[in-house]
């Protein structure tokens, strides 16, 4: 089987713009993403709607394929680039975000075997919540929770903490159950990933604001791997400066 990342990079963003061509550790933030990911999959390719990224990526000597500004979604933009650079050369694309310079290979890895099952037609990454982290990590709506089956499966993804632990201190939660904190990487067959970009939205994705949602509700399953690796995302200019700390301590 042949595995494609594409990093799907826009310009415009509300909380941060031009956030690809951050300044992190001396590199791009979009140039650190494409470096964590190149030479582990068979391809790796930048999706992106600015001519500025573009250069930035061809600059650092990285594939960058252009893409239109009306895209909702980064799946979107990912499909439109693989017909770009041809789906038939590809049997599973790596959804990769666009500001996550810290991914890891083990993380990239673990998405990848899924597929190792025939029937595995999308999956994803989890890491398991710990007590230590508390229960207002838990609680956080920027931070999806999962639930799956005995197969490792998804069941549901929700902002909203899921399972309810009924009859217990919400601050024993965590010591009574494993919950799952969903990690934003997607991989897709090729032809799956044509067909869920064709679906309308769906209710469940409109009220949790969820694209995996629109999936799970038309019938697709999603199979869930599991990571114990944090992970870093940069959304605000405050993000950047915690990476950029991250980034020193882990040099030192």
């Amino acid at each position: 089987m042949k595995f494609i990342g594409i990093i799907p990079a826009r310009y415009a963003s509300t909380r941060f713009p031009a956030k690809p061509l951050a300044m992190l550790g001396g590199k791009t933030v979009i140039e650190r993403v494409y470096r964590q990911v190149e030479g582990v999959l068979d391809d790796v390719v930048v999706a992106t709607d600015d001519e500025r990224i573009e250069n930035a990526v061809l600059a650092f000597g990285g594939k960058v394929v252009m893409t239109s500004t009306s895209h909702r979604s980064g799946t979107d933009r990912c499909y439109e680039a693989l017909t770009k650079v041809g789906a038939e050369k590809y049997d599973v694309v790596v959804n990769i975000q666009g500001d996550e310079p810290f991914i890891q290979a083990d993380q990239l890895l673990t998405v990848r075997d899924c597929f190792s099952d025939p029937t595995v037609d999308i999956a994803t990454l989890v890491k398991p919540f710990t007590p230590s982290d508390g229960f207002d990590a838990l609680e956080n709506v920027n931070s999806p929770k999962v639930v799956v089956n005995n197969k490792m499966e998804a069941m549901y993804f929700s902002r909203s903490i899921i399972p309810f632990f009924r009859g217990k201190d919400k601050n024993e939660w965590l010591k009574g159950h494993t919950y799952y904190k969903h990690i934003g990487l997607y991989a897709y067959r090729s032809d799956v990933l044509r067909q869920i970009t064709s679906l309308p939205q769906g209710t469940l994705e409109q009220v949790e604001s969820l694209e995996q949602l629109r999936w799970l509700e038309n019938g697709y399953k999603i199979k869930v791997g599991i990571s114990n690796i944090e992970t870093i995302g940069i959304d605000t200019p405050e993000d950047l400066a915690k990476a950029e700390e991250f980034l020193k301590n882990r040099i030192k």
